[in-house]
């Protein structure tokens, strides 16, 4: 196989998405750490802040899967840890019984309410510093 030539523009392209991706680690790393004082990870972070902005503070668990781009399996197993400190309940959908929904228990509000502001702190930080 021959390999393409490269153009300037695929130069350009290929960069950014590099600056993407190194952006991307580096916030997550930083909230990672910093949100560990709290017991969240990234993720288990934004499902509670999804739930805690969802109408009566649950979602079903599709819904909640696309908005945290979390494929259904990887949100399960979140939602399970959640579900194990007693920040999420899950529930069967009442008007179908194929559906689950992910409810916030108060002491999940309480958990993303004193996490929060050290997730802002970091993306405050971590996103001024690459403009």
């Amino acid at each position: 196989m021959v390999p393409m030539a490269t153009t300037a523009q695929d130069t350009t392209l290929v960069d950014a998405w590099h600056d993407v991706l190194v952006r991307y680690a580096r916030v997550t790393s930083a909230l990672e750490h910093a949100l560990r004082g709290h017991a969240l990870g990234v993720s288990e972070f934004e499902v509670l802040e999804r739930l805690s902005e969802a109408d009566a503070n649950e979602c079903r668990m599709q819904d909640l899967s696309g908005s945290v781009h979390l494929s259904q399996s990887a949100l399960s197993r979140v939602v399970g840890r959640l579900e194990a400190d007693g920040l999420v309940e899950r529930a069967m959908c009442p008007t179908d019984r194929r559906g689950i929904y992910a409810k916030l228990t108060a002491a999940g509000r309480e958990r993303y309410e004193a996490a929060r502001p050290v997730h802002r702190a970091v993306l405050a930080r971590e996103l001024a510093d690459a403009d």
